[in-house]
């Protein structure tokens, strides 16, 4: 073969000269206007943007409250401290996420217990949920892997029947959709994240949207030191006194970071109607890849595609997933891995004794999973040089 077949890790021409990532913001003139207008306002922080941002927020996922907090990490800290998680309690979730998920968990003193996914979406398998309340399950938290939303209904089932608070982790899945409804207004509390390569950044940033008045009083307090009213609030009534009710963090959001929220937030039903056009090509294209199993969507749902992750069938390939990783890598694709499967990290597994082999179906996806490159800017010639790449790479290592 000659350079234009030879694999770039073995010395052949790479298909990109650069690195594509995969994933990357996308800020615009306007974003940056937004941000000097508040750098020259009197607020910073804490100030009218907040309300702001998370006023036109709760308006577009249709829930009744939306509270703003300083990373999506804190977010779900928040929402388990608000769902009264504590010592004592356990609380399922899945394996198949970053590790945050679980961690704000171990923050509120409480365990998470580890139910296995289902294998087509790699979301959290209900039944497998099922098998796992005890007596001292408080809650679930369920996270909509790759932007595809979990089973919402059979899940909301589950935690009526047994009185439990359903905590969805939406940070990828801002713009999806289940069953004709935008995902935010359907769980207890739903969550999500501002971070560069999600759907819309405020550099670091978070939100908890919930339709529960309790709910929202709470994460306001929480993400507030626990104190129960805010500088704006007291400037406001020309008052200094303030309480604090409850141990709480520092986990605001500036105004500095709502105002570029509240910017990006406009153009967030173009930015996930590109990546569900990105998703469609490269569905199309993989689908006819042998060695490669393109993403599944089931009936009702829209995802928003944070991610595309791939599996490969090592049936018909002659290489592992590494080797694979790296020929891309060399390719000039900046290709990724979501994720590590949560309880075979050393932390969990020295801890609570976790062991291989314990969620099998998480586990084997995890060997098999390559995230492409897939965001809002990418170029149609971004996107038909991972395609290229993709089946220089698998051809090569065709068995």
């Amino acid at each position: 073969m000659g350079d234009n077949t030879n694999l770039a890790l073995y010395g052949g021409k790479p298909v990109r000269s650069s690195m594509l990532p995969y994933g990357h913001q996308c800020i615009g003139e306007d974003d940056i206007a937004a941000v000097v207008d508040v750098l020259r306002s009197d607020w910073l922080t804490s100030g009218p943007k907040v309300t702001e941002f998370e006023a036109a927020f709760s308006r577009y996922v249709g829930a009744d409250y939306a509270v703003s907090f300083s990373s999506g990490t804190a977010a779900l800290h928040g929402a388990s401290f608000a769902a009264g998680f504590g010592v004592n309690d356990e609380v399922i979730t899945t394996p198949m996420t970053f590790c945050a998920t679980a961690n704000s968990v171990l923050y509120q003193g409480a365990k998470p217990i580890f139910a296995d996914v289902c294998n087509d979406t790699l979301n959290i398998d209900p039944a497998d949920v099922a098998r796992r309340i005890t007596d001292h399950t408080k809650g679930l938290i369920a996270v909509d892997y790759a932007g595809h939303p979990v089973e919402l209904d059979e899940l909301l089932e589950l935690a009526e029947a047994r009185n439990l608070t359903l905590i969805e982790d939406a940070c990828h899945a801002l713009g999806a959709e289940y069953k004709g409804r935008r995902v935010g207004a359907i769980s207890d509390m739903s969550v999500f994240s501002f971070h560069p390569v999600k759907h819309v950044t405020t550099g670091e940033g978070g939100m908890v949207t919930t339709d529960d008045e309790d709910f929202a009083k709470r994460l306001r307090v929480f993400r507030n030191h626990g104190i129960d009213r805010d500088a704006k609030e007291r400037q406001a009534k020309g008052d200094w006194y303030y309480e604090m009710v409850a141990l709480g963090y520092n986990y605001r959001l500036p105004d500095i970071l709502c105002s570029l929220g509240l910017s990006q937030l406009k153009r967030l039903d173009l930015a996930v109607k590109r990546r569900r056009e990105i998703a469609e090509r490269y569905t199309s294209a993989f689908k006819k890849q042998p060695g490669v199993i393109p993403p599944s969507v089931r009936p009702d749902v829209k995802p928003s595609w944070h991610i595309y992750p791939i599996r490969l069938d090592l049936t018909r390939l002659t290489a592992g997933r590494r080797e694979i990783f790296r020929a891309l890598r060399a390719e000039g694709i900046g290709v990724n891995v979501h994720y590590v499967p949560v309880h075979l990290h050393p932390y969990y597994r020295k801890r609570f004794g976790y062991l291989p082999g314990q969620y099998p179906v998480a586990e084997t996806a995890y060997e098999q999973l390559i995230t492409l490159p897939l965001f809002s800017g990418m170029a149609d010639k971004d996107v038909q040089n991972v395609i290229e790449a993709v089946a220089k790479v698998i051809s090569h290592y065709a068995a």
